[in-house]
């Protein structure tokens, strides 16, 4: 269990010069793949429509079309759930732009196991927010993502995680630290239940708040540790846009 070296590096004080960073980790016995992000440093942006009118649909789409801009793609997650047509189910604002409302209701499925959550960054910070509190406190979000359930909740692991689970998956997700400056986003590299994936953004992280991306289609695309997952396409995708080197 690699608890400590976790701590250290979720930490302020601990943080290398460079600002995105992504690094292969175990957390009781599991491997899990995080990355980094600077909320002052990285441009991290949310991706779903190409100026064709098409959704993105996969990172090597979103790398393309920037590398005409002289940019690439330095890290890229799916976040959040979508549906058939690939729209997200739930709050969706990119660059400022509403696209999708925030949907407060229990319902089936992972998104509808309350309480969910709402990821929302911009302007050097980033925040995941219970749902109801989001929609109390109306923060500005340049760029907003909601997804279900919440994994950590003001230190407190979601109220239906069963320890004894027999529900195992790839489950992808986010947390975000104390001053809002460092978003932390992990994949756990073989099946887990909630309850461990909670755990580890609680205790191997040290984060307070947490929040569920998706599972069975998770994905990560991370240079850094020779990772560019294929597979179905993407609805919602976030990602940091870096110069071209």
């Amino acid at each position: 269990m690699v608890v400590s070296a976790l701590a250290a590096w979720a930490s302020p004080a601990a943080r290398p010069a460079h600002a995105l960073g992504c690094e292969s980790v175990t957390f009781e016995d599991t491997p899990y793949s995080i990355c980094r992000v600077d909320m002052e440093r990285d441009d991290l942006r949310l991706f779903l429509d190409a100026e064709d009118g098409e959704r993105y649909g996969q990172f090597s789409r979103i790398d393309a079309l920037l590398s005409h801009e002289g940019k690439r793609l330095g890290f890229a997650m799916n976040a959040g759930m979508y549906h058939e047509d690939r729209a997200p189910v739930g709050l969706y604002v990119e660059d400022g732009q509403e696209v999708m409302r925030a949907i407060p209701n229990p319902g089936p499925g992972n998104f509808g196991l309350l309480p969910n959550g709402v990821f929302c960054f911009g302007d050097g910070e980033a925040r995941v927010i219970e749902t109801l509190r989001y929609l109390d406190e109306g923060p500005e979000c340049r760029f907003a993502t909601q997804s279900g359930p919440m994994l950590v909740i003001d230190g407190e692991l979601h109220p239906r995680f069963l320890p004894d689970s027999t529900s195992r998956y790839i489950r992808n997700g986010v947390g975000t630290t104390g001053d809002s400056k460092t978003a932390i986003f992990a994949i756990s590299d073989r099946p887990v239940t909630f309850h461990a994936f909670g755990r580890f953004f609680r205790d191997g992280l040290g984060l307070d708040q947490a929040l569920f991306l998706d599972g069975n289609v998770s994905r990560l695309y991370a240079p850094e540790l020779g990772r560019s997952d294929i597979g179905r396409w993407l609805g919602p995708i976030v990602g940091v846009v870096t110069e071209t080197e």
